[in-house]
């Protein structure tokens, strides 16, 4: 059941903060409202330029049928991938930022209708998936070196 994923999703990303009911009341307030949410605890985030994030997550999403969280800004600018806690710190990769340990991010509700601004291009599933660096490093890899040449004939 939808609301019962949602549920779930709601959880998950609250469990992080520093107050999961001040969370859970400003996403009740505002429904189309964002909190802060610390990184480095149950996820770090990946953040791409939206050039290489949005062929990345095609690539990963032929790859796997459903990959961690994914987020968006405006204008698809840059896009967040969820990936284990801890990868940023070994993270090396150009033009890649990370936010992980000691730093926040901004965090839509993740059953709710965009607000314009952040919003959720795959929601967390509240099951604690997320997705897998190696397979996001390929699938960055596949991205980066461009659209596949001919179509088979």
């Amino acid at each position: 059941m939808a609301g019962t994923g949602v549920t779930a999703a709601i959880e998950w990303l609250v469990s992080v903060a520093p107050d999961p009911d001040a969370c859970r009341g400003e996403w009740a307030r505002n429904s189309r409202g964002v909190v802060l949410l610390p990184a480095g605890r149950r996820w770090d985030v990946l953040i791409l330029p939206g050039e290489l994030g949005r062929p990345t997550l095609d690539v990963l999403t032929r790859l796997i049928d459903r990959p961690g969280p994914v987020l968006s800004d405006f204008g698809d600018a840059r896009m967040g991938f969820f990936v284990e806690p801890g990868t940023v710190g070994r993270w090396l990769g150009t033009g890649v930022r990370g936010a992980g340990q000691g730093t926040w991010i901004v965090v839509p509700h993740p059953g709710r209708a965009s607000n314009g601004g952040v919003r959720w291009l795959i929601p967390p599933d509240g099951s604690g998936t997320l997705t897998d660096t190696t397979l996001l490093e390929l699938a960055m890899h596949e991205a980066a070196a461009g659209p596949a040449e001919g179509g088979g004939g």
